[in-house]
């Protein structure tokens, strides 16, 4: 069965069509240009050859499902297609179909196994933002061991949650000051090279605030599901826009009922989905987690100020984490 890509050049397109080909059961992808990108162009699936179609209603028909990694316009675009065809299941890793009221919020690493049944195979399926999702990883396997009282989490954002354009951007920001050269500022409007910020410029397309909203509902609705690691509590969330390319990173303070130890910790984080890091090996990075799924969790330490708390440092690619969760619901669907 055919699995439409729709932006199969973008970089959680590019993280789809890498997954789909190098794990197993391998998915049969159906590439599809996104606005701004050239249809007709010969490319590889794994080590396929593939043909990237145009967007429209005859490259959709027939499709199982459909992901969305491309532009926002062109989600839109074939979400209006769609519509008119139905059928398909519609996987959106792009924010497009939020707020739609057949939407249905998706993350596979996080929830039980039975919401494919609940939701149906032939619906709009929104993949949860990968910030939300690698912290209801952390929280829920925390709560599932040692029940969380409290925590607080301050998110560094990287330049491609912006796609391709917040990469370049902050490329060409880094060159530019070293140039001394006028900056660019249509992502981010206003100086995101060697820089941390809190907001972004008053003519940014997207606010900081915006996404940190975005952010807190999703994981909200995460830590709400049934199953293991129910019931913890929701953290106070701080989202800064980080200078760096790729990756999330995470540090998080959590207050226990009972703080186990850090070796207690260490034990119990550690799934097929969350590498730990013990404190003989050096922390996770944003730049060494890049490719790899799920999490990676290290610098556990003790709260000198609190003896029922702990410091965790955490890491996770977001387009890989975001790809890896949508093709899992792909196969679910089939």
């Amino acid at each position: 069965m055919t699995f439409a890509l729709i932006g199969s050049e973008s970089l959680l397109g590019r993280e789809i069509r890498d997954i789909a080909a190098t794990t197993s059961p391998a998915l049969e992808l159906h590439l599809i240009a996104a606005l701004g990108e050239q249809p007709g162009k010969l490319t590889l699936v794994g080590d396929e050859p593939a043909l990237v179609g145009g967007l429209n209603a005859e490259s959709l028909a027939g499709a199982r499902a459909v992901f969305l990694a491309g532009s926002a316009e062109s989600s839109r675009q074939a979400l209006e297609i769609l519509d008119q065809q139905p059928g398909a299941a519609i996987i959106d890793l792009t924010g497009a179909a939020e707020g739609r009221p057949d939407a249905h919020l998706r993350a596979p690493l996080v929830e039980p196994e039975r919401e494919v049944e609940e939701h149906g195979v032939a619906a709009v399926h929104l993949i949860a933002h990968p910030a939300a999702i690698a912290l209801a990883m952390f929280l829920r396997r925390l709560q599932a061991h040692d029940p969380i009282r409290r925590s607080v989490i301050q998110v560094f954002a990287p330049a491609s949650e912006h796609g391709m354009a917040g990469v370049q951007e902050l490329q060409q920001q880094t060159i530019s000051l070293l140039s001394f050269k006028t900056l660019p500022r249509a992502i981010f409007d206003t100086q995101i090279g060697f820089n941390l910020l809190a907001q972004y410029g008053e003519e940014a397309p997207t606010a900081l605030d915006d996404s940190e909203l975005r952010i807190e509902h999703h994981l909200a609705a995460l830590l709400g599901l049934p199953g293991e690691g129910e019931g913890a509590p929701m953290p106070s969330l701080r989202l800064v826009q980080a200078p760096v390319f790729h990756g999330y990173s995470f540090s998080a303070w959590v207050e226990f009922d009972g703080n186990p130890g850090v070796e207690a910790l260490e034990s119990g984080l550690a799934t097929g989905s969350i590498e730990v890091r013990g404190s003989e090996f050096e922390p996770p990075t944003n730049v060494g987690q890049a490719g790899q799924g799920g999490i990676a969790v290290g610098a556990i330490a003790s709260d000198r100020n609190n003896p029922e708390a702990c410091w965790f440092w955490l890491v996770a690619d977001n387009l890989r984490l975001a790809a890896e969760n949508a093709v899992a619901l792909a196969r679910q669907l089939t």
